[in-house]
């Protein structure tokens, strides 16, 4: 299956943001680090938020040696960009640490130069703030959205439905449904 990549991702709900998804490696990286413990169309909306507050690009080094309390506060907002605003603000600042140390901040290093999935599911797994699922989804995305497919990458994509499975605004809204009704089953397999 070969993918275009998109003009926009619709997870927002914002024309601009969706767009800078799919044009911004970075910005996209940093929505996935973004989506955890808070709902995904406003996690994957930090990017843009955090955009304009900084004035200008995404840019990887910038974003590193930014004062840490700075760029807590610049997360805190109001609004803030994520519910938990000092964490994510340091995961963020480390994030792009890793992309300036080993990938010279150049983001889509990451995906353009592994030599299959399993290169990139491990480049995306030794990130901050990305585990296991996390690194699987976002090979999904990758894979699903944005038609980058190194061989073997269906082999480490999440099996689960996931943002990756999201073409349409109106998705987000099942996927959402979907994950309530996975957490339950779950809860009852463990009492039962």
């Amino acid at each position: 299956m070969t993918v275009s990549p998109p003009e926009s991702l619709p997870w927002t709900n914002n024309p601009d943001a969706d767009r800078l998804l799919a044009e911004d490696s970075l910005a996209l990286l940093i929505g996935m680090l973004l989506d955890q413990q808070f709902p995904m169309e406003r996690a994957f909306f930090g990017p843009y938020l955090l955009q304009e507050r900084l004035g200008g690009p995404l840019d990887p080094g910038e974003i590193a040696d930014w004062d840490p309390e700075e760029f807590a506060a610049i997360f805190r907002g109001p609004p803030a960009i994520h519910r938990y605003p000092a964490s994510m603000a340091k995961r963020t600042q480390a994030l792009c640490r890793t992309l300036v140390d080993e990938y010279d901040g150049a983001a889509d290093r990451l995906w353009n130069e592994a030599a299959d999935g399993r290169e990139l599911y491990k480049r995306l797994k030794s990130l901050p703030g990305y585990g296991e699922m996390k690194s699987r989804v976002f090979v999904g995305i990758l894979g699903k959205r944005m038609g980058i497919q190194p061989p073997g990458w269906q082999d480490e994509a999440a099996q689960r439905p996931s943002i990756a499975d999201v073409a349409r605004w109106e998705d987000v809204a099942e996927l959402r449904a979907m994950k309530r009704e996975m957490k339950k089953a779950a809860q009852a397999k463990k009492k039962g």
